[in-house]
């Protein structure tokens, strides 16, 4: 082989490795079109969609679904999913609030807060348990499962309030982490930001990260090399229920009440987020800091929408449509990081045979 033609080869293979990363990276691709929507929101309501008070808003609107979509992150890497998590920030709010009504209600202290506190995340992990173990162990689809938990949780916190919200949240909840802040920046926003370090620094830095993108990758390959599956799996699915058992006291904390019918979507915007940020549906990659990013895709739709006056109905088909990209793009990454890696390994061959 002539010097050119090994120049052109380690240029072929630098150009893969570049295309690789550049197509590969769904974070990269989030980034900028979550520049473009904002960039777009801004020019159609400048006065309106940048003003301070409006980014504040957007990003105590994105804090909630934040703290769903890394608890989703974590369960999609494995090659899960769970449908469940809307129904279960609802049912783990209506605990909470029951539970402080008994202790006070609206004139209830911080002691009140701190039981509702635990009792929202006991909830949460109650739910990601039933999951968890139904998916392990009763190898269930976790489809079906967090599908039939999804109307299940929902239909506990309807029967639990007759269907009725409950408003008797404690001021010293609302007037705190609800609409409190620290050198101007909501108490939402910081324990969502918590949330996200924690998470990331979980996913990469130990072996509970490293199980469970194993297993995501290869599930009957992680057993054989010693992880316990099952049980992996079911802390997963507790870290999520966990999780949203936080978000519907975050809920409570920001709206004061128990919102019964007003996360109907939040399942479907989460795993849109997630998958988005470029996490894998077929498991085995991702990351916390991308799903970070992904949840402003769909926060800045609705926001932008809502300012412009565009329907709710539209919100939603909009939503959808994002998951569907989300998807496709998903695929499309697959393929390309696979048609990259039999170039490389075809390269490598006909160098070898030189």
């Amino acid at each position: 082989m002539t010097g050119a033609e090994g120049a052109g080869v380690e240029a072929t293979g630098m150009l893969g490795r570049v295309r690789r990363f550049v197509v590969g990276s769904g974070t990269v691709w989030i980034l900028a079109a979550l520049v473009v929507l904002v960039a777009l929101f801004t020019v159609l309501a400048p006065s309106s969609f940048a003003s301070v008070y409006n980014i504040k808003n957007l990003l105590v609107d994105a804090s909630i679904l934040l703290v769903l979509g890394v608890g989703m992150t974590f369960v999609i890497i494995t090659a899960g999913i769970d449908l469940s998590v809307g129904s279960v920030l609802v049912f783990s709010g209506v605990v909470s609030a029951k539970v402080m009504s008994t202790m006070g209600g609206v004139e209830a202290g911080g002691g009140a807060v701190v039981v509702g506190f635990f009792a929202a995340i006991a909830g949460g992990v109650l739910w990601g348990g039933v999951n968890g173990l139904l998916v392990a162990y009763a190898k269930i689809p976790a489809l079906i499962v967090t599908l039939g938990s999804f109307g299940a949780a929902l239909g506990v916190a309807k029967v639990l309030t007759d269907g009725v919200d409950y408003r008797d949240v404690p001021r010293a909840l609302t007037d705190t982490i609800g609409i409190g802040s620290v050198f101007g920046v909501p108490w939402l926003v910081i324990i969502a930001i918590v949330v996200t370090v924690v998470g990331a620094l979980l996913l990469t830095f130990t072996r509970f990260g490293r199980y469970t993108k194993a297993i995501g990758s290869n599930a009957e390959g992680s057993r054989r090399a010693g992880i316990a599956v099952g049980r992996h799996l079911v802390k997963v699915y507790v870290l999520a229920g966990a999780l949203a058992g936080l978000g519907g006291f975050l809920s409570l904390a920001r709206f004061a009440t128990t919102t019964i019918s007003g996360h109907t979507t939040d399942n479907l915007t989460v795993i849109s987020a997630v998958v988005l940020g470029g996490t894998s549906l077929f498991g085995g990659i991702g990351s916390v800091v991308g799903t970070a990013i992904g949840v402003f895709i769909p926060a800045v739709l609705k926001n932008g929408f809502v300012i412009l006056g565009v329907q709710p109905f539209w919100q939603e088909i909009a939503v959808g449509v994002v998951l569907v990209l989300a998807v496709f793009f998903d695929q499309y990454r697959r393929r390309s990081s696979t048609r990259g890696a039999s170039s490389a390994r075809r390269a490598r061959s006909k160098k070898g045979e030189q």
